[in-house]
């Protein structure tokens, strides 16, 4: 079982130096030890921001703001004080061990946010929207993550699972009366019921798709034989030089990666080494090998293709290596002459960009955000992000169809009770209504300490 009977104390802020550092205080010895560090004999004022001196070990000392949040109104739900001290590193320790000296002990990662679950301050859904917030690198995921700490997803729930409970209610009445059938509901007004509910759960699914590819993002590998400029195009889309680029085939020999933000989800860009037949050395070869690697787990490739110069063997290895899967053909060098055309080799559309002059390079964006988006359609911002919900949310769906397959085959209601019940189950588990303490270790875990 998760304790909650101690003081729990961490550096709140990133690590390394800063303007500010945070050491949050959180239990029922908060507000003693808060004072402890203060020196202060009479109790820090709730919600007010007091300057004060404050101690560490060590004989080290620092003008500090301190805030005491007295329960339950924390974002815990038990006492919390929170100490804003210079972001010196040392100094911030000394502050910890100061507290961990008056009684308190190091939090574990997430520990906070999971004592704010506990207590019933935010369900599952908010506590890991917390976590995908703190994570964000994109404006979207941001904006994801902070929908669903607003309550938007569990709200949906709710509604689903409110309509699921009436319904069952009404059903497990109905058993009262076994020589009725279906007393205080119709057979094809449930089954019709059960069909609106479980389309309910589809619209919610429908976007799940690109709102796992926005939270955890996507790996583009860009792929063409030598000098065809794939370093140049990899430059052009991180919007730095980071790969070397020269006019001698087999400049890469290894993997370069980059993470960009193309439509709101955070790409990882590998450029690898170029793809011939006949590696100058054993460097290049090893290169090629993890070349092909690469491409193998991308979720999409770019292909790179020299719009200036006739096509050969290797261009159509790469196009056939590529084919039947997501990808972008790009016709590099569009500041030069081309002397081939998309359709003489029947490879699809095909991008003419410039990587040297970066003609199109919006263009290329677009087409890679339209290669990994598929069939999804884009929305707003999507209500389901993570995959825990999805596998959750398609297991109460499946339940829901069963139970309206029973219901119009007139099957007893004791049976269609049972389907309902899994799903309200699989949706409580979604917000943690009842989720398995090793499934809770294993959410928490992933936050970092301090949060």
């Amino acid at each position: 079982m998760f304790h909650q009977d101690d003081t729990i104390v961490a550096i709140a802020t990133p690590a390394g130096r800063g303007g500010i550092g945070v050491v949050r205080l959180s239990g029922p010895q908060a507000l003693r030890i808060g004072a402890c560090l203060a020196r202060r004999e009479q109790p820090l004022a709730p919600r007010h921001a007091t300057l004060t001196r404050v101690h560490g070990s060590n004989g080290m000392a620092d003008q500090a703001v301190v805030t005491a949040f007295p329960a339950p109104h924390s974002y815990t739900g038990e006492d919390v004080v929170e100490l804003s001290a210079h972001g010196s590193p040392p100094l911030l320790r000394s502050i910890v061990q100061a507290a961990l000296e008056a009684g308190a002990r190091l939090a574990e990662p997430g520990e906070f946010t999971l004592r704010a679950y506990l207590n019933q301050r935010i369900d599952l859904v908010q506590a890991e929207a917390v976590r995908d917030l703190v994570d964000a690198v994109t404006p979207l995921q941001a904006r994801a993550a902070f929908d669903q700490l607003e309550g938007t997803l569990t709200g949906r729930i709710r509604e689903i699972d409110a309509r699921l409970l009436d319904l069952t209610a009404r059903l497990e009445a109905s058993l009262d009366f076994p020589d009725e059938g279906y007393h205080f509901v119709e057979r094809e007004a449930a089954s019709s019921e059960l069909q609106d509910i479980g389309a309910m759960l589809r619209r919610l699914l429908s976007d799940a798709g690109r709102g796992r590819l926005i939270r955890d993002g996507a790996q583009a590998v860009i792929l063409g034989r030598p000098n065809s400029g794939k370093s140049s195009l990899f430059n052009l889309l991180a919007g730095a030089e980071r790969a070397i680029v020269t006019a001698i085939p087999g400049t890469t020999r290894d993997l370069v990666t980059e993470v960009v933000d193309v439509d709101g989800v955070p790409l990882t860009l590998i450029d690898t080494a170029g793809i011939r037949e006949i590696a100058g050395d054993d460097v290049e070869t090893e290169g090629i090998a993890r070349s092909r690697g690469a491409q193998a787990v991308a979720d999409i490739a770019i292909v790179v293709l020299d719009g200036s110069s006739p096509l050969t063997a290797e261009d159509h290895h790469v196009l056939a290596l590529t084919g039947g899967r997501p990808r972008v053909v790009v016709a590099n060098k569009a500041d030069l002459p081309a002397v081939w055309t998309a359709e003489s080799i029947d490879a699809g559309p095909v991008l003419s960009v410039s990587a040297l002059t970066g003609l199109n390079a919006d263009g290329l964006r677009s087409a890679i955000a339209a290669a990994l988006a598929g069939d999804q359609v884009a929305r707003d911002t999507p209500s389901i992000t993570n995959v825990r919900h999805v596998a959750l949310l398609e297991r109460a769906e499946a339940a829901l169809a069963r139970a309206a397959t029973a219901a119009s085959a007139g099957t007893p209601e004791e049976f269609v009770v049972l389907d309902l019940n899994e799903a309200r189950a699989a949706l409580e588990e979604v917000t943690g209504a009842r989720t398995p303490e090793d499934v809770l270790r294993v959410i928490f875990d992933k936050f970092c300490i301090g949060k």
